[in-house]
């Protein structure tokens, strides 16, 4: 499948899309104006990012206890529900006087839901594309997040002139409702791809067997830490230029829609896996120069080149795919968004800790480097890998011989 008309032909791919957005483009909305409304109110560039980016952490434990439903329950349902869950979590955040510690237990119990939504929504764009579709249609759905990412955050960036924090939320909370029904109304019912009840022993027990090759295991930290250092630099940007924030995200996304575009539609298949290390690397190198504290226009411009670089997720994930077995590409690719987001929440955490203690400028670039260093440690031993497994394939020839 290699044009975008076949791609959109595809039954249900349409509805998926749009309930995706709308979902989005709450979370985007919603994620903006509570991270200013945390600074506004406490001053603190570490409780702003870990406001926007701590329920990540909280998917970490649900990776632990909920994930074996990514393929054991049905995926209509489950995502129906997490709408209708974020609309009513994100309604009780615009609630006013809500204490901070108040604001922290909803991110938690909203981020236990959400670890879910990787591996139901990935497994589902499976089933419903053609294996040979899955990475057009996957660059699509990233495509659209950079897209609503733009918009979402260029538009909360300018309620946020009119409008309070608390009334942005409550627009966000209403924006999850027509993602339930369009979940409900344009999918079909569709049984769980794999048998039995969800529980923490079949969680635990499919995250041992997917963690247990080394081929995955390097594919998993490829995606999760290049990644996750430099989104926690991004979860500064509301501390580093606090009116230009909604446009830094913006460009941010542009950037990603670009990568995204470019890798998924227009490399061709045979030249995708040798894009992975310099993309990771593209990823972090634009941020060491904010070190020296540019304006907003050469800031952006960066940040625009350097999100170019997420389309490694692309990449790594169509290997992940040719390393996994179908019944359980649900929890593979739940376990690969929820070890991302964790990784990000974690790194927002430390960066703005580093920004307590310098500045937001050099805690970005301090997290800029550590990925650029994390991307050339795992090439290294991505590379000691296959040259164990040549000396291995080439004693077995020779033994063979003999």
């Amino acid at each position: 499948m290699r044009s975008y008309r076949t791609l959109f032909r595809t039954p249900e791919f349409t509805p998926f899309l749009l309930s995706f957005a709308a979902s989005s483009a709450a979370e985007t909305i919603g994620c903006l104006a509570l991270g200013t409304l945390v600074f506004r109110a406490t001053g603190s560039p570490l409780l702003s990012a870990l406001s926007m980016f701590g329920p990540q952490l909280a998917q970490l434990l649900g990776a632990g206890l909920l994930l074996s439903g990514a393929d054991r329950l049905p995926p209509r349902a489950t995502l129906t529900f997490m709408s209708l869950a974020f609309a009513a979590g994100t309604a009780v955040l615009a609630l006013p006087g809500l204490p901070i510690w108040a604001v922290f237990v909803v991110l938690l119990l909203k981020g236990l839901v959400a670890s879910l939504g990787g591996g139901v929504r990935g497994g589902l764009l499976n089933e419903i594309l053609a294996k040979d579709g899955y990475v057009l249609g996957r660059s699509v759905y990233n495509m659209l997040w950079g897209l609503i990412q733009v918009t979402g955050f260029a538009t909360g960036g300018a309620l946020l002139t009119v409008l309070s924090p608390r009334d942005c939320l409550l627009l966000a909370a209403a924006l999850y409702v027509p993602a339930a029904l369009l979940t409900r109304l344009g999918l079909t019912r569709r049984p769980p791809r794999s048998a039995g009840r969800p529980s923490v022993a079949a969680t635990w027990r499919t995250n041992a067997l997917l963690w247990s090759s080394r081929p995955r295991r390097l594919t998993y930290l490829g995606l999760w830490l290049p990644n996750g250092l430099v989104v926690g630099g991004d979860s500064l940007y509301v501390s580093y230029a606090p009116e230009a924030a909604g446009t830094l995200y913006a460009c941010g996304a542009l950037g990603m829609f670009v990568g995204d575009l470019a890798v998924g539609r227009l490399v061709p298949p045979a030249l995708r896996p040798r894009l992975g290390t310099p993309l990771r690397l593209l990823l972090a190198l634009p941020y060491l120069f904010f070190v020296l504290r540019p304006g907003v226009a050469l800031s952006a411009v960066a940040a625009a080149v350097a999100s170019v670089g997420f389309a490694a997720s692309l990449v790594l994930q169509e290997r992940l795919m040719s390393l996994t077995p179908d019944e359980l590409t649900g929890q593979a690719l739940g376990l690969h968004g929820t070890g991302m987001v964790a990784a990000q929440g974690v790194s927002a955490v430390l960066a703005g800790s580093l920004a307590q203690l310098t500045s937001p400028a050099k805690a970005m670039t301090a997290m800029a480097t550590a990925s650029l260093a994390a991307t050339l440690a795992l090439a290294a031993a991505g590379r000691r890998h296959a040259a164990e497994d040549g000396r291995a394939m080439a004693d077995e020839r020779s033994a063979g011989a003999g």
